[in-house]
């Protein structure tokens, strides 16, 4: 058995619920990902502490992994 998981826009989602629930043989476990207080607050804790110097432009990074402009 294979497992795929998809990212719907908001606005397509049931349209795309409803095409693969008539696909039939199709298990749909639906999910909402929740972000952890705790992990938010790491974060906002490491934006407020970083400092300018460690701050790294898009466009450099993008270029450093690799990705054009408009994705990979």
């Amino acid at each position: 058995m294979k497992q795929v998981t998809l990212n719907i826009p908001d606005k397509e989602y049931s349209f795309v619920l409803q095409l693969l629930k008539k696909l039939g043989s199709i298990t749909i476990t639906e999910k909402d990902l929740a972000i952890p207080e705790e992990h938010k607050n790491l974060i906002r804790q490491r934006r407020n502490s970083a400092k300018e110097t460690d701050l790294v432009k898009w466009k450099d990074a993008r270029k450093s992994l690799g990705l054009r402009k408009n994705g990979l």
